[in-house]
Order: structure tokens, then C-alpha cells, then sequence
């Protein structure tokens, strides 16, 4: 068991599947957790999540993409629980399936802002904020280390998490905070239908590429990003950890 006990997390993307699971799976070892997310509705349903497995539990609905709403969630969580100590950025969208050369504009700055964007201003709000010896996880996917046709708008954006991640790593290591990415591979959830919706595929399609054979669980990743957090990982930092059942060895 990894024990969380006295540990304040911030869960962007708190209204999703991901978000929600390692919410619950946070506070099961004993951590407070703010909950992020624009979607209210899926806020407050983690939040119950949440309520449910016994946790202690705020929540604040922002776009993580606009400063000084991240400026607030970061805020929200010092005055609820007078500290932050765990940080999952993990907020995100997948954006339409369409070549480059039919890819909308629009769109690809819509991902760019929630999955890039979003992930620069909630370090750029909580790392000034967060204790010695804090961590970080931000999510960035099996996606930023290949590349996929008709995702140009995802891929694109979660290599940058990657990159994002390392450069912060770097920036923050004297005062002993570790920042790491995690990299899903196809995750069974709302993301995944809408991307077999997107691209015309079933999910068999996206399967038989995997070559475990099926997608993963939220509660695999979860699982994932709690150790990262933990103190278990303490030599580990600036680096990306997939979870993504064989699919970047293939």
C-alpha cells in the first residue's frame, strides 16, 4: 500500500474517467483531493465518487486553459486544505479524426489550449505553491511518442506534455519536487468512444493493434499515477511512463 495519509492532490480532469478513478484511488490511501473540471455535472458525480470511497473532497469548476482560473483552482486548494503536495495534470481532450490537410484550425487550437496549454498554467499556478518534496504527474499518452494519421491536433499536443515535462522536471528538481508524464495507451471510457466515433473504426479495430489484446482500465493508469506520486518513486523524475499493454514495444 501506498500510504497518502496528510497529502493535499489537485486532480485536473476531475470529471473524467481517469480523473475520477485515481481521485478515489488517492483518497483510499488516505490523501485530500481538489477535483478540476469544466463539465460540473461530472464534477460533482467524482465528487461523490469520491464522498463514497470515504475521502475528503473539494471541487472547482474552471477551464484549466485560462490563467486565472488556474490561478484559482491552485488557490482554492491552499484555502480548503492549506497546502498542496500532489499535482495530477491530467485534463484533456481529443479533438477530431481528419488529415492534416482537412484538419480544422479551430480545432487544433481548441486541443492545443486544453492539452498544452491547460498543462503549462497549472504549473505555472501550482508549483509556486506546492511543498518541498512535492509531485507531479502530468498526462500525456502513448500518442507523444508516435505518431497516428488523422490525430494531428492529439499527437501533436501530447508530445509537448512530454516535453513540458522534462523542462519542469529540470526547473524544480533543488527544490525536490518530481515531475513525471504518464502515457496511456487506448483507455476503455468516453474518450476512447468518442475516437472510434471520430474515426469511423470499431473498438476491435483499435484491439487487435494492442497487443494484450484489449484496452486498459482507468483504475491501471490510476494505479500508475499513485506510485508516481508516492514516495516509492522518489529517484524518479523528468521521465514517461506508458501504460499501455505492449503497444509502444510493437
Amino acid at each position: 500500500m501506498l500510504d497518502m495519509t496528510g497529502k493535499v492532490a489537485i486532480v485536473t480532469g476531475g470529471g473524467g474517467d481517469i480523473g475520477r478513478t485515481t481521485a478515489v484511488t488517492l483518497v483510499k490511501q488516505g490523501a485530500k483531493v481538489l477535483l478540476v473540471d469544466l463539465n460540473e455535472d461530472a464534477l460533482a458525480a467524482s465528487a461523490d465518487a469520491v464522498r463514497n470511497a470515504g475521502g475528503t473532497v473539494e471541487t472547482f469548476a474552471a477551464d484549466v486553459s485560462d490563467p486565472a482560473q488556474a490561478e484559482a483552482y491552485a488557490q482554492k486548494a491552499v484555502d480548503a486544505f492549506g497546502k498542496i503536495d500532489l499535482f495530477f495534470n491530467n485534463a484533456g481532450i481529443e479533438g477530431p479524426a481528419a488529415p492534416i490537410v482537412d484538419y480544422p484550425v479551430d480545432a487544433f487550437d481548441k486541443v492545443w489550449s486544453v492539452n498544452v496549454r491547460g498543462v503549462f498554467l497549472g504549473l505555472k499556478a501550482v508549483l509556486p505553491k506546492m511543498t518541498q518534496g512535492g509531485a507531479v504527474v502530468n498526462t500525456a499518452s502513448v500518442a507523444g511518442l508516435i505518431g497516428s494519421p488523422g490525430l494531428v491536433g492529439y499527437i501533436a499536443s501530447k508530445h509537448a506534455v512530454i516535453g513540458i515535462t522534462r523542462t519542469a522536471a529540470l526547473e524544480v528538481a533543488g527544490r525536490g519536487i518530481r515531475v513525471n508524464a504518464v502515457c496511456p495507451a487506448p483507455i476503455e471510457g468516453r474518450m476512447m468512444t468518442s475516437i472510434e466515433s471520430n474515426a469511423g473504426a470499431p473498438k476491435e479495430a483499435f484491439e487487435s493493434t494492442l497487443p494484450l489484446g484489449r484496452y486498459g482500465t482507468p483504475q491501471e493508469v490510476a494505479n500508475l499515477v499513485l506510485m508516481l506520486l508516492s514516495d516509492e518513486a522518489s529517484y524518479m523524475t523528468g521521465s514517461y511512463y506508458t501504460v499501455d499493454g505492449g503497444s509502444e514495444a510493437s
